[in-house]
């Protein structure tokens, strides 16, 4: 029997579900801050980077800003409608990291770690549990 069933079996889907939303929460929220602080002290390698990209000095506090608010907002309970903005944003931010690397002459291979964020943002949104759905927004 494969590992994964074995674990499956044992803890049951729905635990192998959470420990998916909070790993890839965890995974995201913890670059958001991280990254966010970075951009906000304007670490020198973040600073090069961004300014190769074309940005403005002052996007770094402005982005950073909201990637830390961001990381918050995925992490704190309840506040629904504010972790849908989160996902959205870090979903904008790393998706547009992308284009920016790529526009600019970076090869596909070196905005991996971009993609997987973005992957891990989209897996952290699927896998959220009901109490973090905005379920009155659907529609009826």
């Amino acid at each position: 029997m494969a590992p994964i069933s074995v674990i499956a079996r044992r803890c049951g889907p729905g635990r192998l579900r959470s420990a998916g939303y909070w790993l890839a929460t965890a995974a995201v929220a913890a670059e958001l801050g991280v990254g966010g602080v970075w951009d906000i002290v304007r670490l020198p390698y973040v600073h090069a980077l961004v300014t190769h990209l074309g940005y403005p000095d002052y996007f770094l506090v402005l982005l950073g800003t909201w990637k830390v608010l961001g990381a918050l907002a995925l992490l704190i309970p309840r506040r629904v409608l504010l972790k849908e903005w989160a996902y959205a944003g870090a979903f904008f931010t790393y998706t547009g990291a992308v284009a920016s690397h790529l526009v600019t002459g970076y090869d596909l291979g070196e905005v991996g770690l971009l993609a997987v964020l973005t992957a891990l943002t989209a897996v952290s949104w699927a896998l959220r549990p009901s109490s973090r759905r905005a379920h009155h927004l659907t529609a009826r």
